[in-house]
């Protein structure tokens, strides 16, 4: 049966698997590691401009390790999961240091690197190598969860150990390459997960949740929870010759590296607490309207304050940010959808 559903699903590759991807271009383990880090829950669509810019600024695994982390997030900025470029940038650093400029190819090296976990490192060796390695990323799991009717949020490590079991049984030992693009394609061309086209899918007459007529129930879905609302004032200490302040996060936790505006909880006298910050006297600030960002486990409702400044004020916990020549600063999302809000250039760089 395994033999059966490989070969199906290398034929299905041969006609109709994606072979023009960047990363897929004179293909490199350095290549398929950054755009396996940057497709981790994000579309192949959104991908390719940000992976192409990368690989233009950083075209080596030497570029990127010794770049400064901040330069690193702003080619980041608004593919989010931030934490993926963090251990991104330790990883090459690590590769450099440890491994003479080159990711290993032994499977639990790859593994000891930052951010790389069993499916992502059987990914770059396989994609790269042809090395016999199963992945169970986002789409294959929804493709052999509904093949094979597993029930359970996939989230889950029996239900996970479960998929992987199948995703090991099914790498066939050769056209290894062909075989893991291709389950990566059928999940997210095919098998999608809403309104998926069995008619077109190559394992169709075997899927058991076909045969129920049940696809859409499978994956199991996460269950679900009512996510909390978080409140904040965003500050935006604007002077007349166009700059604005911002503050840089610590590493770990929200927005970790990135630079954001200082911020301040709603019930906050905005004039005391400039005050206190920066021994600053403001006669009158403006408040503009809240806007909600989501995180994976909160909402935060966010609203600026606007206040006018007519030069820059001595700062000891931040730096002025040239809105008419801006630097290569990683800057969290609603950052930069707020600094559009004053030239209609400034969001360019982040497109």
């Amino acid at each position: 049966m395994e033999q059966n559903f490989s070969e199906r699903v290398l034929h299905w590759f041969a006609q109709h698997g994606r072979k023009d991807l960047p990363w897929q271009q004179h293909k490199t383990a350095y290549k398929v590691w950054v755009s396996e880090i940057m497709l981790q829950q994000t579309q192949v669509s959104t991908v390719i401009p940000y992976y192409e810019k990368f690989m233009q600024r950083f075209p080596t695994v030497q570029d990127l390790a010794t770049a400064k982390q901040d330069e690193v997030l702003h080619y980041w900025t608004g593919l989010g999961y931030y934490a993926r470029a963090r251990n991104l940038h330790h990883a090459a650093q690590q590769i450099c240091q440890e491994f003479q400029g080159e990711l290993p190819r032994d499977i639990e090296q790859l593994q000891s690197l930052k951010g790389i976990g069993q499916s992502t490192a059987g990914a770059v060796l396989a994609l790269t190598y042809g090395q016999r390695h199963a992945i169970l990323d986002g789409n294959v799991k929804r493709v052999l969860a509904r093949h094979h009717a597993v029930e359970g949020w996939t989230g889950n490590k029996k239900i996970s150990d479960q998929l992987w079991i199948f995703a090991e049984q099914h790498t066939p030992e050769q056209q290894v390459s062909d075989y893991t693009q291709a389950m990566m394609d059928l999940g997210a061309t095919v098998c999608t997960r809403t309104k998926p086209c069995c008619t077109l899918c190559p394992i169709q007459t075997s899927c058991v949740a076909y045969q129920n007529q049940s696809q859409t129930q499978y994956p199991t879905p996460k269950p679900r929870k009512t996510l909390p609302v978080k409140n904040t004032h965003f500050l935006l200490l604007h002077t007349k010759d166009n700059q604005i302040l911002l503050q840089q996060r610590p590493n770990k936790g929200l927005w970790g590296g990135l630079w954001v505006f200082p911020e301040c909880e709603l019930e906050t006298d905005i004039s005391a607490f400039c005050k206190t910050q920066w021994d600053l006297t403001i006669s009158d600030y403006e408040t503009w309207a809240t806007f909600r960002h989501s995180f994976t486990h909160f909402h935060l409702e966010i609203t600026p304050i606007y206040i006018g400044l007519d030069q820059k004020i001595p700062i000891d916990n931040g730096d002025w940010y040239q809105l008419s020549q801006p630097q290569n600063w990683g800057l969290a999302a609603p950052v930069v959808r707020l600094l559009k809000q004053f030239t209609p250039t400034t969001g360019d760089l982040f497109k």
